[in-house]
């Protein structure tokens, strides 16, 4: 009795000592940090939009692992690797005992090592913390796999595993080398590709694919592909193919095995770096470039970099669009990453440069959809300043009186200027801000009237935001460039749907100025519409348009600002836009989607030469396009009808008619500012006849306008130099050709037609300038007159 009390005794002493023992390792398991491995970053892909990789990066530890998702990779392999090296993977805790005891007897029984226990954890305790190959190294292999299963679920060792498993040199993971060895990812594989992989992680120093280890990789392969198609654990094809084992083991040993590891994907350089930049501790970047698009782009732009670099242009970029989707199918940073000498490696795309006159769609489109202008209107291309802003067209000529539509295909400054001063400077930024520009200053008034003409800047990717939205009648969205699983944004309306297809319609022309040279002998891609740009010095060329499917950007210029004469939108960037549409467009006959007018637009009828509200005295007119809620309600101001005395040919009023013969005729009148500009040209226009003595009408309809100085404007003056060589002139419009009265702080200066300039000599100081008519209408301005320093 009292022995068996004893051996009681000491079997509870020895569960409590084993209940403890159990207890010290299960805490040990939870404090003890896991393999520090586990955490490490892996290499960041960034891929097409078909899930392809573009570019792999090297992970920060100069390995290749490219992220594993487990559900990604083909299970036909994954039942294969469990078949081969844990076939209980999911049933032990870690260490497996009827593996342990299979290979102790198999060991003794040889009298050697042929066979292995390691479960698939303890192997991944062993990449993640290598250690000699002892006893004592075992047993701390089993306990560090027993911590991992506690830890973690059988799903997350399975995943870690393929991350980790080494495949020789640098390669680690199933992903990283099914691309060095094959050139794709392991989502589908064949059986040797299968055999391949599950071979070369038992010995992945002597079995690598290189022209040392052909031998012994292509044997290891056959031998596992055998073993594997013994148990059934390869796949044999379709059940329909009733292929048998031994032909598709015999299928195996007949593929060549990879005779060198294959370069991982650098492609997209540019738009990888940026995108990495831009999403810090994302390994994977699935992005909506397209594979063949992007391709197709970056040898366009390489191809055309030596004949742009021998006329001084070495950075160039460009943007693709699928317009429809608003999504970028191609993007281009720069010529040759490599270049160092000319910034090769920054993202031109990304990198704010003045647009010259790429934004004059945007104002014509808005200054349309508000009414204030029809695409046949006559506008004035006369020079004019505003303050001390003066601007001038490209050629340093002015046009006189223009069609606004002939403005924007010939990208003329001065008519965009004054739309965009009836527009206002600060609703423009508005609009551009809804198209998804955010590289603009915030602070008021920071812009002015240049914005018009390329004193703004903005990136290429903003610029192609603002086309997708003339292209997709006014409806702008955020360009999208990675798939990140958010809902698509909501379409936000810049303009109409009319005023986009009559801003398409201008920019369809191509008897202009900008049509690229060697295009008037290849043509034109079908259903384009462009607008180039050229900033101010030569430092910027731009081309930007729209195809039937995509909408494209191109900047060409130098990273340093340095300029050339060869920096014209029409010549540098022009034919790399068109080449770009054309590539790839669709091919075949198309539908023009802008032949049918949209439902808004209304007809009305204009003088045929003003392209305004046609009054009695326009003889001729002609329909045009106009919105239905927003015509421009201004009348012709050019055609004058007058009674005139047949007899003398001099214009009577009804308060003079009685006693005379009179008859209607119609003269064309054109403005003072117009009429002084043909002076200074040289040229004449004949004017309506004066109103015989006593005739004239009483009460003028508006005052004079002041025209220079302008609202603002400050005059230096430079010292040293007499104030009769630096004198203002003095302009104003007036109805009819009135006789002005100019003053200046009350002092006489002069009296002329309207059509007439006056000079007034400067001095220092502000100054009030007044201009009254022969009827006592006058208009002040002020002007301030300072010293140059």
């Amino acid at each position: 009795m009292p022995s068996l009390r004893l051996s009681r005794k000491r079997l509870l002493q020895a569960a409590l000592f084993l209940l403890c023992l159990s207890l010290v390792a299960l805490g040990a398991a939870w404090l003890l940090p896991l393999p520090e491995r586990l955490s490490q970053p892996h290499s960041v892909v960034v891929e097409y939009r078909d899930g392809m990789p573009a570019h792999v990066f090297l992970a920060p530890d100069e390995r290749w692992r490219v992220p594993t998702v487990l559900e990604e990779v083909d299970p036909a392999y994954l039942q294969a690797l469990l078949a081969l090296e844990d076939k209980r993977f999911h049933w032990h805790v870690g260490v497996d005992p009827l593996a342990v005891a299979r290979a102790a007897v198999t060991n003794v029984l040889r009298g050697r090592r042929v066979s292995g226990a390691s479960t698939l954890t303890m192997q991944l305790v062993r990449v993640l913390e290598p250690r000699p190959r002892t006893l004592a190294s075992k047993l701390i292999e089993s306990l560090r796999a027993a911590q991992l299963e506690l830890r973690l679920s059988k799903r997350e060792i399975l995943s870690a595993y393929l991350q980790f498993v080494p495949y020789g040199r640098n390669v680690e993971g199933v992903e990283a080398a099914a691309l060095a060895y094959f050139g794709h990812r392991a989502t589908h594989l064949s059986p040797a590709e299968m055999a391949t992989l599950l071979a070369v992680p038992q010995n992945p120093n002597r079995r690598f694919p290189s022209p040392e280890n052909a031998a012994r990789l292509k044997a290891a392969r056959d031998e596992v592909a055998q073993r594997l198609f013994d148990e059934e654990a390869l796949p044999l094809g379709p059940k329909e193919a009733r292929v048998t084992p031994e032909a598709a083991l015999a299928e195996v040993r007949a593929t060549p095995i990879p005779a060198q590891l294959t370069p991982f994907p650098r492609e997209a350089p540019h738009a990888a770096v940026w995108l990495r930049g831009q999403r810090p501790g994302q390994a994977r970047l699935r992005t909506t470039l397209d594979g063949g698009a992007q391709r197709f782009v970056e040898r366009v732009m390489r191809e055309a970099a030596p004949e742009l670099a021998a006329r001084g242009i070495h950075n160039g970029t460009a943007v693709v669009v699928d317009r429809e989707r608003a999504e970028v199918i191609a993007l281009v940073g720069n010529f040759d990453f490599f270049d160092k000498e000319h910034g090769g490696q920054l993202p031109g795309f990304a990198t704010t440069r003045s647009p010259g006159s790429a934004l004059k769609p945007l104002i014509y489109a808005l200054a349309i959809d508000q009414g204030l202008a029809g695409p046949e209107q006559l506008v004035a291309d006369i020079p004019a300043a505003y303050g001390t802003y003066a601007p001038r067209n490209f050629d340093g000529r002015f046009q006189g009186l223009v069609r606004l539509e002939d403005s924007l295909s010939q990208s003329l400054n001065m008519p965009f200027v004054k739309l965009l001063q009836r527009i206002g400077v600060e609703r423009f930024l508005g609009t551009l801000r809804q198209a998804g520009v955010t590289s603009l200053h915030p602070d008021p008034g920071h812009y002015g009237l240049s914005a018009a003409v390329g004193g703004i800047e903005l990136t290429p990717l903003e610029l192609a935001g603002v086309y997708v939205a003339i292209a997709e009648n006014g409806h702008s969205r955020p360009l999208k460039l990675l798939e990140e699983g958010r809902p698509a944004a909501s379409a936000q309306s810049l303009f109409s749907p009319g005023a986009a297809w009559l801003t398409r319609r201008a920019l369809a022309l191509k008897d202009r100025p900008d049509f690229p040279a060697r295009r008037r002998l290849t043509g034109l891609p079908p259903r384009v519409h462009w607008k180039t740009g050229t900033s101010f010095g030569h430092r910027d060329a731009w081309a930007a348009g729209s195809g039937p499917r995509h909408t494209a950007v191109v900047w060409v210029g130098n990273f340093d600002n340095s300029p050339s004469v060869h920096l014209v939108g029409a010549d540098a960037a022009g034919p790399l836009l068109f080449d770009l549409l054309e590539g790839l467009g669709p091919r075949g006959r198309l539908e023009d989607a802008d032949a049918v007018v949209p439902s808004e637009l209304t007809q009305v009828e204009v003088c045929a030469y003003s392209g305004h509200l046609a009054t009695e005295a326009c003889l001729q007119r002609r329909l045009v396009f106009a919105r239905r809620s927003h015509v421009p309600t201004e009348s012709c101001p050019y055609h004058q009808r007058v009674e005139v005395d047949v007899k003398t040919g001099l214009a009577v009023s009804p308060a003079c008619r009685s006693g005379r013969q009179t008859e209607f005729r119609v003269y064309l009148s054109w403005p003072a500012s117009i009429r002084r500009w043909l002076v200074d040209q040289h040229r004449l226009l004949p004017q309506p006849p004066a109103f015989s003595p006593g005739c004239e009408p009483g009460g003028a309809r508006r005052a004079p306008e002041i025209i220079s100085p302008g609202e603002g404007q400050v005059s230096l003056l430079i010292p040293g130099v007499a104030a009769e060589q630096q004198e203002v002139p003095l302009e104003a419009e007036a109805e009819e050709d009135r006789e002005l009265t100019w003053f200046v702080d009350g002092a006489f200066l002069a009296t002329a037609r309207a059509d007439e300039r006056v000079w007034w000599a400067p001095s220092v100081g502000t100054h009030e300038i007044l201009v009254s008519d022969d009827r006592g209408l006058s208009a002040r301005r002020t002007l301030v007159v300072r010293e140059r320093r």
